[in-house]
């Protein structure tokens, strides 16, 4: 073999050599960028099911802080209509108290709302069937309240109860049942509440 055959032999070789090495400086760099965009697209994948587990767990807590408000709406709307049945109930069993029950309450009334305006003299307003009362049993009621005198105001419309003002007209106490409930409403749904609820 000549000198340049020997030559262009190792030229080849040489040749094949770099080609070599290019091929596998191409292939780690290939293999290094398939490994970087795998390591990449595995750490986006993590974070995308990250952040869903994140949104399915606040979803989930969402649903669930909605069911319970609804429960409790619901059994509050339960526990008004309760309410509301057993004050209806009180109003109806106050419209049909015995008379001597309500002739007791009357009296009561009488005396509280007397007290209260502090007058020797006061007008009284009520119902007709709680002034017709009123009226056949006066002396039972001025014995009761001590020395007062009562004039009995004209009727109007109530359930019960009284309404009773001093002589002048300046001074007004409501003791009309509706008043008294509207009155003590709070009191009484908490009572009610109480009783039925346990709350």
């Amino acid at each position: 073999m000549s000198g340049a055959e020997l030559i262009i032999q190792e030229i080849n070789r040489e040749a094949e050599r770099k080609i070599e090495y290019i091929l596998n400086e191409a292939r780690e760099e290939a293999e290094k960028i398939k490994e970087e965009a795998k390591r990449r697209a595995e750490s986006k994948a993590e974070w995308i099911l990250r952040r869903a587990k994140t949104q399915a767990e606040l979803e989930k807590q969402r649903i669930i802080a909605n069911a319970r408000l609804e429960v409790r709406r619901k059994r509050l709307a339960v526990q008004e209509e309760i309410i509301r049945n057993v004050l209806d109930e009180v109003r109806k069993r106050l419209q049909e108290m015995p008379e001597e029950e309500y002739f007791e309450s009357i009296k009561a009334l009488l005396k509280e709302a007397v007290e209260e305006l502090k007058e020797g003299k006061v007008r009284v307003y009520s119902n007709e069937r709680t002034l017709a009362l009123i009226s056949s049993r006066i002396e039972e009621i001025r014995d009761y309240l001590g020395s007062i005198s009562i004039e009995i105001g004209s009727a109007i419309s109530t359930m019960g109860g009284v309404i009773v003002e001093t002589e002048d007209g300046r001074i007004r106490i409501d003791n009309t049942f509706e008043a008294r409930m509207e009155r003590f409403e709070g009191e009484i749904r908490a009572k009610i509440a109480k009783v039925l609820f346990g709350g």
